[in-house]
């Protein structure tokens, strides 16, 4: 069952705000990570309108490896902001893991991000003042866990993703595929169902682009975590296990 079957009057279920139900009692509705309908995001330029992302419908199911891709300005990074919550639709529909996203107050999505979706941004962001183990104790702290489950978390992560022996250097002590790999690891210390990641390995050689990608992999086939990444390398994305291809703000 697609998401168009279930959603043959979109309008009629926003309305009656059942959205949410049809997708949780269909039983393949289950399986599905994310679910957008005719999804747009338009922004105003002086006395121009811009549209950064028209009608886009699509299904991503959990346990995925999907890669979206596209010139710049095609709409890529817009929809991943979208999808994990950073920004608002200007209509349309978008439900990740079973909850409509603008059911939700900025409280509330919050929470939300905090607990079911991990980010991956190209400029990485790791706080340079911390150390690896502080910047993953302070990632892992609005999850509420017990210190002792936060660092057996850090712990775990840090050796999956080869950085046990440097949880005590500081950020300019790493190299570029070693912060990449704390950033992939800081993604997942609050265990999200889904990872986000916007150009992973856009700063990166061709080695360490790889080692990332196989990185994703391996949390994909341990976790059956959803993946989805934005990149403009067409090799990175021949390894996703679908990709999406967005032109003009729709898809190709």
């Amino acid at each position: 069952m697609s998401v168009n079957n279930i959603n043959m009057n979109v309008d009629e279920l926003i309305n009656r705000n059942e959205l949410h139900a049809t997708l949780s009692d269909a039983a393949s509705m289950s399986e599905i990570a994310v679910a957008t309908e005719n999804l747009s995001r338009s922004y105003k330029a002086g006395s121009q309108k811009i549209h950064a992302l028209l009608d886009v419908s699509l299904t991503i199911y959990r346990g995925e490896f999907v890669a979206i891709t596209g010139a710049s300005c095609s709409g890529k990074s817009t929809l991943l902001q979208l999808i994990g919550g950073l920004d608002k639709q200007t209509s349309g529909v978008i439900v990740v893991d079973n909850v409509r996203l603008d059911s939700m107050n900025d409280k509330k999505m919050s929470s939300f991000r905090n607990r079911k979706i991990g980010f991956v941004f190209q400029s990485f962001y790791l706080q340079p003042f911390l150390s690896l183990q502080r910047n993953l104790e302070v990632a892992a702290m609005p999850g509420r866990t017990k210190r002792s489950d936060r660092t057996a978390r850090i712990n775990l992560l840090s050796s999956q993703v080869g950085l046990s022996e440097r949880l005590d250097h500081m950020p300019k002590e790493l190299s570029g595929g070693q912060i990449q790999r704390a950033a992939v690891a800081r993604a997942l210390v609050n265990n999200p169902s889904i990872v986000l990641a916007d150009e992973p390995t856009g700063n990166l050689d061709s080695i360490n682009s790889n080692g990332i990608i196989n990185l994703f992999d391996h949390i994909r086939n341990e976790y059956g975590t959803t993946i989805i990444i934005v990149t403009h390398d067409q090799e990175i994305a021949a390894r996703a296990d679908r990709v999406i291809v967005m032109q003009d703000g729709k898809i190709s």
